[in-house]
């Protein structure tokens, strides 16, 4: 069967694809909203270029190792389906790992939340031609991907380093600054979803896009096109200072609670809210802040606030079991938090990718000044990084516990 690359690579990437063909450069910038297969078009090249050369090999790299299996690898597996090449490739889940029959040539995952993983990486025959970052936004900046590339880098005359990301908001993440730094090896690429036959994509993706950009306009240009549209490095965009009166508190089908314990520096934060999801909102109109605050007198402070409710569940910090049997004792409904690998991150994205945080700002002046004031992590040369500092965060990791149970479940594995 006779494979038309133009069926598998969009248009948008006709030019570059001739370029990596010849190799006019080495490292290759692929930055991008949803939607604007840049990921489907690195995972064709790498195995169009194995198979046209049994010297070469290639290795995948994302920040957290957990999520190399649902993404990468199946993206890879999806291009050997589609060149119609299945029969030459062998799939390895433990560990990870393609292998091309005819020659042994293979393809090699690694995730960097361990930095074990990524050394003393050995090949039979040949080198590694290709390389791939998935997600370079979650990498802790260029002094990480450098150290990476030479101890990757070597053995051959000719590489190809693919760097595939979503731009983060922030104008001044590490990221978006190094995409506009030039040399003469490297080409920055940028493709939307709009650069994609709609077929691809199917209606639903399209209306996922068109109500994004009617509802909310900032979030549609930095999920579905890629700009990054802050200037600074704040994480919640989204947040909007809101008077929420008891009849709109009256109206929400269900209220969450949520905890984080803290005591003698970090402050006891416990949050009250409802979210919308028809229009993907969230609401927080209710909050206890305080530090050296004892679970006796949390459980005294926390208690009229559910007078008006008839049933609550407060979800809480697993962490802390010991914290949540006091206050179970105490007659509080609270239950620890299920987490899994990353669940942080999983739990912030979600806040950040709503529409809009409602705080209002009288009753929950806490958590207001720490939705607006959060600021993405610095690096040491003091550059954004796609990183969430564990400080001044509390009422935001109460937020994550509440709401747990609206946010949509990747992996039943993982996460909660």
């Amino acid at each position: 069967m006779q494979i038309n690359l133009n069926d598998l690579i969009a248009p948008i990437f006709y030019k570059l694809h001739h370029q990596v063909k010849n190799h006019e450069y080495t490292h290759y910038w692929l930055r991008g909203g949803r939607g604007s297969t840049k990921s489907s078009y690195i995972s064709i090249e790498i195995i169009i270029g194995m198979m046209k050369n049994s010297n070469y090999n290639a290795i995948v790299f994302r920040k957290v190792g957990h999520y190399l299996k649902e993404s990468v690898f199946e993206q890879l597996i999806w291009a050997i389906d589609k060149l119609n090449v299945s029969n030459f490739w062998k799939i390895s889940l433990s560990p990870l790992g393609l292998t091309y029959k005819p020659t042994g040539q293979r393809i090699i995952f690694r995730g960097c939340d361990d930095p074990k993983k990524s050394k003393s990486v050995k090949l039979r025959k040949g080198y590694f031609a290709y390389c791939w970052y998935e997600e370079l936004d979650e990498f802790t900046g260029m002094n990480e991907i450098d150290t990476l590339n030479q101890s990757i880098l070597r053995g051959g005359d000719k590489f190809w380093v693919f760097y595939s990301f979503n731009p983060p908001k922030s104008k001044n993440a590490w990221v978006n600054y190094e995409a506009t730094n030039p040399r003469p090896d490297k080409i920055v690429h940028t493709s939307c979803y709009l650069d994609v036959p709609q077929n691809w994509l199917g209606p639903q993706f399209l209306i996922e896009a068109e109500t994004c950009k009617i509802q909310n306009y900032k979030k549609y240009l930095h999920e579905f096109i890629g700009k990054a549209i802050g200037t600074g490095g704040n994480v919640f965009e989204n947040v909007e200072e809101k008077t929420i009166t008891d009849e709109m508190i009256n109206g929400f089908k269900t209220i969450r609670h949520g905890i984080d314990f803290g005591f003698a520096v970090d402050a006891f934060a416990y949050v009250q809210g409802a979210y919308d999801g028809k229009y993907y909102d969230l609401y927080l109109f209710d909050e206890v802040y305080q530090i050296k605050l004892t679970n006796e007198l949390a459980a005294k402070k926390i208690k009229p606030k559910l007078m008006r409710y008839e049933y609550s569940v407060i979800m809480a910090d697993s962490a802390e079991p010991k914290s949540i049997v006091t206050l179970r004792n105490l007659g509080l409904n609270v239950y620890g938090a299920k987490k899994g690998p990353d669940s942080v991150n999983y739990g912030m994205k979600w806040l950040q990718s709503l529409n809009h945080i409602y705080i209002d700002r009288q009753k929950c002046p806490n958590t207001y000044k720490e939705f607006v004031n959060y600021e993405y992590e610095r690096n040491k040369d003091g550059e954004f990084i796609s990183a969430y500092p564990d400080k001044n965060n509390h009422t935001i990791d109460a937020c994550r516990y509440a709401f747990i149970n609206d946010m949509p479940v990747r992996n039943k594995k993982s996460f909660w």
